[in-house]
């Protein structure tokens, strides 16, 4: 019972980390304010791996920064 809400927090976390990459690729776009690569990173390293490296590979966003790579697969395979 306890499994299913940790599995049910852990899709939200990396829904709402896919929305964020999706949104800094779309700031980016616009050359509008941006969401700091630190905040991308966090929500990543705290349950968001997932959505991260999907919206990475999907929207084509800081797929030339290793560190983005190393920290998402790396959570993800955790």
């Amino acid at each position: 019972m306890l499994w299913e809400y940790y599995l049910i927090a852990l899709a939200a976390v990396s829904v709402f980390t896919f929305f964020v990459y999706a949104v800094d690729k779309w700031k980016a776009k616009r050359e509008a304010w941006r969401i700091s690569e630190k905040t991308l990173l966090l929500l990543s390293f705290f349950g968001g791996a997932a959505g991260g490296y999907l919206a990475m590979n999907m929207v084509r966003h800081k797929t030339r920064k290793w560190y983005f790579h190393f920290v998402n697969i790396i959570v993800f395979t955790n």
